[in-house]
């Protein structure tokens, strides 16, 4: 352990996870009934998922229990490793095929370490279909597989393999905390790590964004600028189209330059680009591209949203904090002013409707309604 209390090696960003990694390193070092061949690893947004989960791997791959300095370690963190899988979709779910492919790879026996480790980070994203898949692999696991499903709670997982894996919950890590992470690993200034870790209410990546980004923080302040503004119908309708436009922006920047390059690959292996070559149909292939980039895309878009609903919510947790008089800290306490205006001239009934009203945009937006029609019905309900 360092001397803020973070265990080091491969764990050292695991901030605020002292009883998770107790557990995953008894599990490596061999204690009695400590080691299991599946693992769900579950906790808040941002909380460190998919960290603890390459960080598991990587220790059991590693001779000395996960030092964090051999190339076991290193190229288990990056994904290098053989006998490590990292499984990070950037579509909207992980389909039957997909998981085939992992059911295939976690039969094989290890190549260099001690374990076949498959790490799923978005294990809530798998289809019903995949998940018939995957549940014989944990049903009859081969004898060096381990297997790592992070989701953000357990019923985000079919009650058939939840029942096959070892519960691992990680806590929302203290502000001071993700504070000092971003210190040591980012260098950030003291004012701006304590500011970006106050405000991302323990979510440890976007608290590195804000920390880093002087654009995202200038973002943010424009969405939290946006409740006291919604006086009119125009206003709320305005607001809402310049919220789903900036998304779409924000998904087109993302998304643009590894379009591109996932074409050209396209085009060079199927000889599109070599003189006097051709297929004979490429137009299938190109078409299956095409709808796995607009379903990143719209997966880009849904998480830009996404971060716009939760800096709502933050904004109107303060209001009803300073209604109810609770005592609570402020997370926008440099929105004080404007907070307690508001709060003064509503009730917490109407703010925790508001509260509610942006829960239901949220599932909205899960269940596939236009981006623009849910932006529209929930500003109209947060009209002031």
């Amino acid at each position: 352990m360092t001397a803020s209390g973070v265990a080091g090696g491969v764990w050292v960003d695991l901030v605020g996870q002292e009883k998770v990694v107790a557990t995953l390193r008894a599990a490596v070092e061999g204690e009695r009934h400590a080691m299991t061949h599946a693992w769900l690893v579950v906790g808040p947004p941002g909380s460190g998922r998919s960290n603890a989960g390459r960080a598991f791997a990587a220790a059991l791959q590693c001779p000395r229990g996960g030092c964090g300095e051999c190339q076991s370690c290193r190229t288990a963190l990056s994904g290098a490793h053989p006998d490590v899988t990292l499984v990070r979709t950037e579509q909207l779910s992980i389909g039957v095929d997909e998981v085939r492919d992992l059911v295939r790879r976690a039969a094989m026996s290890p190549a260099l370490g001690r374990y076949q480790c498959i790490v799923v980070e978005d294990a809530d994203r798998i289809t019903e279909r995949g998940a018939d898949a995957l549940l014989k692999s944990l049903e009859e696991p081969a004898p060096k597989t381990v297997w790592v499903l992070c989701a953000p709670t357990p019923d985000d997982v079919i009650a058939t393999i939840r029942s096959r894996t070892r519960l691992v919950e990680l806590a929302t890590p203290r502000d001071d905390a993700v504070a000092e992470l971003l210190m040591r690993r980012d260098g950030a200034p003291e004012a701006i790590a304590a500011y970006a870790a106050r405000i991302a209410q323990g979510h440890i990546g976007r608290a590195r964004v804000l920390a880093r980004d002087e654009a995202a923080r200038r973002r943010r302040k424009e969405i939290l600028d946006l409740p006291p503004r919604l006086t009119s119908l125009g206003a709320c309708l305005t607001a809402a189209s310049n919220l789903v436009e900036a998304a779409s922006e924000e998904a087109a920047a993302a998304t643009v330059d590894v379009d591109a390059r996932e074409r050209a690959a396209l085009s060079e292996a199927l000889g599109l680009t070599t003189k006097g070559v051709r297929t004979r149909s490429p137009g299938a292939a190109f078409k299956d591209l095409e709808d796995q980039q607009k379903a990143r895309s719209k997966r880009v878009q849904r998480d830009a949203l996404d971060r716009v609903l939760t800096e709502f919510t933050s904004y109107y947790r303060d209001v009803l904090a300073v209604q109810t008089r609770s005592g609570a800290s402020l997370i926008n306490a440099e929105l004080a002013t404007p907070i307690a205006k508001l709060a003064a001239s509503t009730t917490p009934e109407a703010t925790i409707g508001r509260l509610d009203a942006i829960l239901e945009c949220r599932t909205a937006l899960e269940t596939n309604v236009a981006p623009l029609l849910a932006l529209e019905a929930l500003l109209i309900q947060l009209r002031v």
